[in-house]
């Protein structure tokens, strides 16, 4: 069997005062998974623990993102974070209060014939 992917989900988030990137990636996150339901798990049998789901998060300060956060926010599977240089930094004029724009990418992959 191979792993195949079975949905692909895309969302964004923004933290629009404080410049936090996990609560903005955390918020990517959010919109993505409330774009689908896995419906298809019950109609098929599959079990959740059994996913294998790669969570994507673009931001501009990836090393400011809290992995750990990401991966605790799924609540079943097998989960990989990455997160990539992306998303958009929006400077506020004459502050330090940057808005950040982070985007997800979230695959939820099966071991499948």
């Amino acid at each position: 069997m191979a792993l195949r992917r079975v949905i692909l989900e895309l969302g964004t988030g923004t933290d629009l005062h404080g410049g936090d990137y996990t609560k903005a990636a955390l918020r990517a996150l959010q919109d993505a998974l409330h774009h689908s339901s896995l419906s298809f798990l019950r109609s098929l049998g599959l079990d959740a623990k059994q996913m294998h789901i790669e969570v994507t998060i673009g931001v501009q300060r990836p090393e400011r993102v809290e992995r750990e956060a990401i991966r605790a926010a799924l609540p079943h599977g097998k989960i990989g974070v990455n997160v990539v240089k992306g998303g958009l930094d929006v400077p506020e004029e004459g502050e330090h209060d940057a808005a950040v724009i982070a985007a997800a990418a979230v695959a939820v992959r099966y071991e499948l014939p």
